[in-house]
């Protein structure tokens, strides 16, 4: 047995540190936020890369040491629990940068602690019946769907004053319900050349950069929902509400570092996901509306409505499409094919879904939307005070599962 005399909470956390900080000099990416001591970030980028295989194996005692029995310096059960799944997932996200072989499901179940499951098609062809009795117009119904959604892009030189609008409002609605730290901020910009479409970067002392990307139009039916994911109540409200509750308050350093590739990220795309209908209700598209049209962009709440409902089950077309690429084998013109023919996408955004599922950072990234949101809304239950847990406290998937 392992000797663990004298590894206390403050050395496994610096370790921790240590382990992501020297993992994302090997992955542009993998390290998503970090505002911890800066002693540590220089020390990392000052020094040699370290092996992978050392990487695979201090992740691997890491683990070990949080499943040893015995008191690590009084942290506390569900501390310890947080820090083994994370160093769990980056035993896995070590290991396949080393270029281990390791198939694609399990990856995404040892990352991100949930395994991806495929959709049966016949409730794409389900909710493609339910999109044909509520589109405008007559014809085929992928470009009736694909007219109807080009139609909706909010002319660029009004979507900064969209986003303002709505962000300002999310931001009282959030405050109102769950309370902001004071002096926290975010600021917007417009991008290009990512294969996202919207990016928060955190960068401590409560502030967001949150990125907006322009490569494809932005289309009026998804801003809300965007503005809400990245800002309010998701990843900047996450991220500050854990900055001052978790690290200034109780000293949980862990939290000062984002990490692709681990349970977190789960849990943090799940809540985001879940923001504008935790603020709005399961129909927001009223209050959308308001915004909207005093701005002149085209929103027609009733379309918009009918259409969300109908489409909901094909967001799971990502995660077939991941699971065709990564564990099938499938060229990506097959996969662009894929999300063509059953999220009725053009081209041009079904080409940018597929770089994102093919860029190295992100290919079992989508498991995060895909299996997270479910699984928050499953245990949220309509309860604003579990949607503020959410945002509050170090829980793993694992905790939202039913026993």
């Amino acid at each position: 047995m392992s000797d663990h005399t004298g590894v206390v909470a403050g050395a496994v956390v610096e370790r921790y540190l240590l382990l992501g900080l020297r993992l994302g000099r090997h992955l542009d990416g993998l390290v998503d936020a970090y505002y911890g001591p800066p002693a540590l970030a220089r020390r990392v980028d000052d020094e040699a890369k370290t092996d992978l295989g050392e990487l695979v194996a201090e992740a691997s005692r890491l683990v070990a040491d949080l499943d040893a029995p015995g008191d690590l310096d009084g942290m506390d059960a569900g501390r310890r629990r947080w820090l083994r799944a994370q160093c769990a997932g980056l035993v896995t996200t070590a290991a396949k940068l080393r270029g281990d072989a390791i198939g694609y499901s399990d990856e995404v179940e040892s990352c991100y602690g949930v395994r991806p499951e495929r959709v049966p098609e016949e409730r794409f062809t389900a909710a493609h019946a339910a999109l044909d009795e509520v589109l405008p117009g007559t014809g085929a119904l992928a470009e009736r769907y694909g007219t109807w959604r080009e139609s909706q892009a909010v002319p660029p030189e009004r979507l900064g004053a969209a986003i303002a609008s709505l962000a300002e409002d999310f931001r009282a609605r959030t405050d109102a319900m769950f309370g902001l730290p004071e002096g926290e901020h975010v600021e917007f910009e417009l991008v290009r050349d990512q294969p996202w479409s919207g990016f928060n970067y955190y960068e401590g002392g409560l502030r967001s950069r949150v990125a907006i990307n322009v490569d494809l139009p932005v289309l009026s039916p998804t801003l809300a929902h965007l503005v809400a994911h990245e800002a309010y109540p998701g990843h900047h409200t996450e991220h500050s509400r854990k900055e001052v509750g978790l690290v200034r308050r109780r000293g949980h350093l862990e939290e000062t570092i984002f990490l692709v590739g681990t349970p977190q990220c789960l849990l943090a795309e799940g809540l985001a996901d879940l923001g504008l209908e935790v603020l709005l209700g399961e129909r927001p598209e009223p209050v959308v509306a308001d915004h909207l049209r005093a701005l002149g962009i085209p929103y027609d709440a009733e379309v918009v409505a009918g259409v969300a409902e109908a489409a909901g089950s094909l967001d799971k077309v990502r995660g077939n499409a991941a699971l065709l690429l990564h564990e099938d084998g499938a060229d990506p013109d097959d996969a662009v094919a894929y999300l063509s023919r059953w999220s009725l996408l053009p081209k041009a955004r079904a080409e940018k879904a597929v770089s994102f599922l093919m860029d190295p950072t992100w290919r079992s990234y989508i498991s995060c939307y895909v299996e997270g949101l479910p699984l928050c809304r499953a245990w949220v239950g309509g309860d604003p005070a579990r949607f503020e847990r959410l945002l509050s406290e170090p829980l793993t998937p694992a905790q939202l599962q039913p026993a």
